[in-house]
């Protein structure tokens, strides 16, 4: 029997890592306006204010949390731990997607509490406030979306960013009616509005994290195809034990054993193996036996 591992360390050249200095900048913007936001929800008693500058406060700890999880993912493999500490970015992901949910669930709840007892509102600061805010948020956005698109960490924050920025939104749109019309009932049916509109994408994100938890095939892995194209290799008999799966966000891992006719081939095949999981899948982290063909006969045969 022959074995193959191609690859490099989990933590190295991640796909978050490579985001680490966005997710500071959206960290300072959004730690930094989070302050002025509830100094202007308890100066103009906006309930609406406040609990934007709660939800921006998540945001902050997200973003923290995404930091340190890549922190932790650069860390060397151990004994212990021969992996290293890659998974920690996807951890962190989970943890942010039900900090969202329950977020949410806040956001409900108090957009139903304004629903039955509207407080009174300072429209004209509270409108200056959001829409500092909104623009705050909209800087976090633009320094996110280029890595929210190949780490689940940094879209996981993204998420976070974008729901707030969509709650500045919200309070943007009430101060306007409240300011016009004097309609206070403006506030709580936007914040439901707002709520709901996170729910979708924030159970996305879960799934997706549990998803690479479990190990399971990556999304844009064919793995009949995959199988397919290995048995295309000359001399290859049969595959079996194939396996796909997620370490973090950009690195993904394949393991298999291959079966081939003429051991002395097995360096040939291994090599065969690997350029086309590169070329064909993108798959550089690869484990792969081979076996004998002739082997797997007399064993068969020994079997009955």
């Amino acid at each position: 029997m022959a074995h193959s591992h191609a690859g490099h360390a989990p933590g190295a050249g991640s796909a978050g890592a490579r985001n680490k200095g966005r997710l500071k900048g959206a960290l300072a913007l959004t730690a930094g306006f989070m302050l002025v936001e509830a100094a202007g929800g308890l100066l103009t008693g906006s309930l609406a204010l406040v609990a934007d500058a709660a939800h921006m406060l998540t945001d902050a700890g997200g973003l923290a949390l995404a930091l340190i999880a890549i922190r932790f993912a650069e860390r060397p493999a151990t004994p212990q731990k021969t992996y290293g500490y890659a998974r920690m970015e996807i951890l962190a992901a989970l943890l942010n997607a039900v900090v969202l949910l329950l977020t949410t669930i806040f956001i409900l709840y108090e957009a139903v509490g304004r629903f039955i007892n509207p407080p009174p509102i300072l429209a004209g600061p509270m409108l200056v406030v959001a829409v500092v805010g909104l623009a705050v948020n909209l800087g976090s956005m633009k320094l996110l979306s280029a890595g929210s698109s190949e780490s689940l960490n940094v879209k996981g924050a993204y998420f976070e960013v974008m729901g707030d920025a969509l709650g500045s939104v919200g309070v943007v749109i009430a101060a306007l009616i409240v300011m016009f019309t004097g309609w206070r009932l403006a506030d709580p049916i936007i914040g439901a509005g707002i709520g709901l509109f996170i729910v979708p994408r924030t159970w996305t994100l879960m799934k997706q994290a549990i998803h690479i938890l479990m190990e399971g095939t990556p999304p844009e892995i064919d793995l009949a195809l995959l199988e397919d194209a290995i048995k295309q290799i000359p001399g290859v008999v049969s595959v079996h034990d194939l396996h796909v799966w997620t370490l973090t966000s950009g690195l993904d891992s394949m393991s298999c054993h291959v079966v081939i006719a003429d051991m002395t081939r097995a360096r040939d095949t291994l090599v065969q193996v690997n350029e086309a999981m590169k070329a064909r899948f993108n798959l550089t982290h690869t484990t792969i036996q081979v076996e004998d063909q002739a082997l797997r006969d007399v064993e068969g045969h020994r079997g009955h």
